[in-house]
């Protein structure tokens, strides 16, 4: 059976979280406004395709336990998928289909998914039009990666790879951004999803980055013996300070990357 992408939720929320990441960092707000205006739309908590995402991401997400359990998570997650209904999804991903093609047009369909096999293979199990065969198949390989343990040294590795990853898809679109810094790319990441929490993840990311870097550039300030080096550093202080009274705005963003950079540097010298 032919795996059809645009019927995949998980993949459709994939692509555009892509897309969004692509707007951010070329600092196209209007580009970023309509796709968020699409995610918010339909992937807004309580939404069908919301649930869906949820259950997807379940099997998606899960690594580390013990092979029953993962049996028993596989059942669990299928019954529940089973009481989704199935004609408001289907209503529901048309729509966000054609409002795709629509307002930020079909090229965002090619937008590069690292995990395409594991969403298909999820979507796959969801699929009441699969052969028995086949869903068994797909069912062990799912139990197999929430099973099998994954040693810290390799979560390492692989999050390197996803680093790496992520590099090659700035470049693809903006070869200036090719210098980000970890610390960049886990703001950029979570500004990026913000939309799916009303902002909750990034907030709570935010507050422990913001003291991050105030500690960093306090203790740099009182080491330095440069005036205006000193001024300069008490003013990001000061910004830092007044940033946590209002809401994150993409100046914000663009100068909490610049600050990031900023501590990246002085830390080094």
């Amino acid at each position: 059976m032919k795996h059809n992408k645009k019927r995949n939720t998980a993949f459709i929320y994939e692509t555009l979280s892509r897309e969004l990441a692509k707007a951010v960092v070329e600092k196209d707000n209007n580009r970023k406004t309509e796709v968020l205006s699409v995610l918010k739309e339909y992937f807004a908590k309580g939404r069908p395709l919301a649930e869906e995402l949820k259950l997807y991401k379940v099997l998606l997400e899960t690594r580390n336990i013990q092979q029953p359990l993962a049996e028993r998570l596989l059942q669990e997650t299928k019954f529940a998928y089973s009481r989704l209904n199935d004609s408001e999804i289907f209503d529901a991903q048309s729509k966000i289909i054609s409002a795709i093609n629509k307002k930020l047009g079909n090229h965002v369909w090619a937008n590069f998914v690292p995990n395409f096999k594991s969403l298909a293979s999820v979507s796959a199990i969801f699929n009441p039009k699969t052969s028995v065969k086949g869903k068994v198949l797909f069912e062990q390989s799912i139990i197999d990666i929430m099973s099998t343990e994954v040693p810290l040294a390799e979560v390492n590795k692989m999050e390197s790879i996803d680093n790496l990853t992520y590099d090659s898809f700035i470049n693809k679109f903006n070869e200036k951004y090719t210098g980000l810094i970890k610390e960049q790319k886990d703001l950029l990441n979570q500004y990026v999803t913000s939309f799916s929490d009303n902002g909750l993840e990034l907030k709570i990311f935010l507050n422990r980055e913001l003291q991050r870097l105030k500690e960093v550039i306090n203790n740099k300030s009182l080491e330095t013996d440069q005036p205006m080096m000193q001024n300069k550093l008490q003013e990001v202080l000061v910004y830092l300070e007044e940033f946590r009274k209002r809401e994150f705005t993409d100046t914000d963003l663009n100068k909490v990357l610049m600050t990031q950079q900023l501590v990246r540097e002085v830390s080094e010298q």
